[in-house]
């Protein structure tokens, strides 16, 4: 079956790795307060209360995906029922000696 007729399918949407995006963010931040420092705009003095900033936009920027993700995944399975977690009613016989043969 093709997937361009599927409707269960996002389209325009990309996964976010929430990890990869805290810590990008994280490093871009760190390396822009080294650069402020290294360019004179801001003394060594403001080091004290500059350095957690990139720490906290990026924890701030996670938790907006993550609650982001969370309600289009709540959407997802009230939309589309098959990506719902099955019941967990299971009918194994595959231990079965006689189904094996």
């Amino acid at each position: 079956m093709s997937t361009i007729d599927d409707p269960t399918t996002d389209r325009g949407t990309h996964p976010v790795n929430t990890g990869h995006l805290v810590m990008g963010l994280a490093f871009l931040g760190l390396c822009g307060v080294w650069l402020a420092v290294q360019a004179d705009w801001v003394s060594t003095d403001d080091l004290r209360w500059l350095l957690p900033l990139p720490w906290v936009f990026a924890g701030a920027a996670g938790l907006i995906v993550l609650a982001v993700a969370g309600r289009r995944s709540a959407r997802r399975t009230e939309t589309y029922p098959a990506y719902a977690e099955p019941d967990p009613t299971y009918d194994d016989t595959t231990n079965d000696p006689e189904e094996i043969r």
